[in-house]
C-alpha cells in the first residue's frame, strides 16, 4: 500500500466535497490563465519582501519559505518578514477571496456544509490579510493550528504549482483521526465553521508534477491563504 493514498490513485471524478463540517473542496476552481496571473503576482511581492524560512519559536527552521501582505501592513507569526513592512493586500485578491467562500458553500448541499448562518458567514467574509508559501520538493508543513488570528472567519487556500498531499485532521489533537486529500495547481480548500480549528498540515510535495507553464521556473508549490486577522495582532508567544 502507498505511503500516501491521494485522490489521483484511485478512479474517481475530482468534484467539490465536504470533507468535514465547514470544510470544503473545490477542485480546479482557478482557471490556468488566473493561476499564471497569481504566480506572476506573487513574483511581484517578493521583490518588495522577500520569502524567509522562519525561524520558530523553539528555535526549528521551517523549510517552507513564507511572506506576508495585509494584515494592517504589520507581519504576524508563519508571515514575520524580519521588522519589514509588508505588501498591501490588493482589492482583487480581497475580491477573489470573498468569491472563493462564496463558490466554496455554494457548491455543494447547504445540508452538508455544516456553518451556522452560512449565508451571514459568506457575506461577512472580508479577508485583510494573504500569506503567501513556497514548498520546494523537499519542503513540508507539520500539523498546526490557523489560531494567530483574533476572528474565526474561514481560511481561504488556493493552491498553484505541483501537487501536495493535504492532511486535514481534527480539532482536538495533531494525530488521528485525519483525511489525506490531493491538492493540484488550480484548488481551492476552504475550512470554517466547526472545522476552523482543525490541525493540518502537508506532508508531501510531488515535484515536476505542475508549475513550470504557470512560470514557476524552477518548480515547487506555492500556497496562498486568505483570511481574516479581526484587525488586531496577537502577541507571538510559544
Amino acid at each position: 500500500m502507498a505511503e500516501y493514498e491521494v485522490t489521483e490513485l484511485f478512479p474517481v471524478p475530482r468534484e467539490p466535497a465536504v470533507l468535514a463540517p465547514g470544510a470544503v473542496h473545490v477542485p480546479d476552481w482557478l482557471p490556468v490563465a488566473r493561476q499564471r496571473d497569481l504566480v506572476a503576482a506573487c513574483r511581484d511581492w517578493v521583490r518588495s519582501a522577500p520569502m524567509r524560512h522562519q525561524v520558530m519559536p523553539g528555535g526549528g527552521r521551517m523549510s517552507v519559505q513564507s511572506v506576508m501582505l495585509g494584515a494592517n501592513r504589520t507581519p504576524y507569526r508563519y508571515g514575520a518578514t524580519g521588522g519589514a513592512e509588508v505588501a498591501a493586500l490588493p482589492d482583487w485578491l480581497v475580491d477573489l477571496g470573498a468569491r472563493a467562500v462564496a463558490d466554496a458553500y455554494g457548491m455543494v448541499d447547504a445540508g452538508d456544509v455544516g456553518v451556522p448562518e452560512v449565508e451571514d458567514v459568506v457575506r461577512g467574509f472580508v479577508p485583510d490579510s494573504a500569506l503567501v508559501n513556497y514548498y520546494d520538493g523537499a519542503a513540508h508543513m507539520g500539523m498546526h493550528q490557523d489560531k494567530d488570528e483574533f476572528s474565526a472567519a474561514p481560511i481561504v487556500s488556493l493552491s498553484l504549482g505541483d501537487t501536495c498531499v493535504f492532511r486535514f485532521g481534527n480539532t482536538e489533537t495533531r494525530t488521528a483521526p485525519y483525511r489525506d486529500v490531493e491538492l493540484r495547481s488550480g484548488d481551492l480548500f476552504v475550512f470554517g465553521g466547526p472545522s476552523r480549528y482543525a490541525f493540518h498540515g502537508v506532508p508531501k510535495v510531488f515535484p515536476g508534477t505542475g508549475g513550470m507553464h504557470l512560470g514557476l521556473k524552477n518548480g515547487g508549490r506555492l500556497n496562498i491563504t486568505l483570511r481574516m486577522t479581526g484587525g488586531q495582532r496577537r502577541a507571538l508567544t510559544g
